[in-house]
C-alpha cells in the first residue's frame, strides 16, 4: 500500500502527516472536521487557547461516539485515527522545547 505525505491545517496550525494513499481524503476531511469543531467551540465558550479547544473538541467527538447507536467499523477508524492525531498534538504542546 502506497503512503502519502500531507500537510494538512487543523486550527490555523499546519501539520504534517503520512497516511495510506486510500485514507488521504478521509484525513483531510476530519482535519476540515477538527477544524470546524474548534471553530464552533471558540464562538460558543469563553476559551482561547488552542490546546484547551482541540482537548475539548476530542472529548465532544469522543463523547459523540459513545452515544451513537450503532457503530459501523468506518465510524471506528475514523474516530480512533482522530483520537491518536489530537493525543500525539496534545502530547507536542504540552512537551516543553
Amino acid at each position: 500500500m502506497a503512503e502519502v505525505s500531507l500537510k494538512v491545517l487543523i486550527a490555523g496550525r499546519t501539520y504534517p502527516i503520512t497516511v495510506k494513499q486510500e485514507e488521504e481524503q478521509m484525513v483531510m476531511k476530519m482535519a476540515e472536521m477538527i477544524s470546524d469543531r474548534v471553530k464552533e467551540m471558540e464562538q460558543h465558550y469563553a476559551i482561547r487557547d488552542r490546546q484547551d479547544l482541540l482537548a475539548m473538541t476530542a472529548l465532544n467527538l469522543l463523547v459523540a461516539q459513545q452515544n451513537t447507536p450503532k457503530k459501523s467499523p468506518e465510524l471506528e477508524k475514523e474516530i480512533t485515527q482522530l483520537d491518536l492525531f489530537v493525543s500525539t498534538y496534545l502530547q507536542k504542546e504540552s512537551t516543553p522545547l
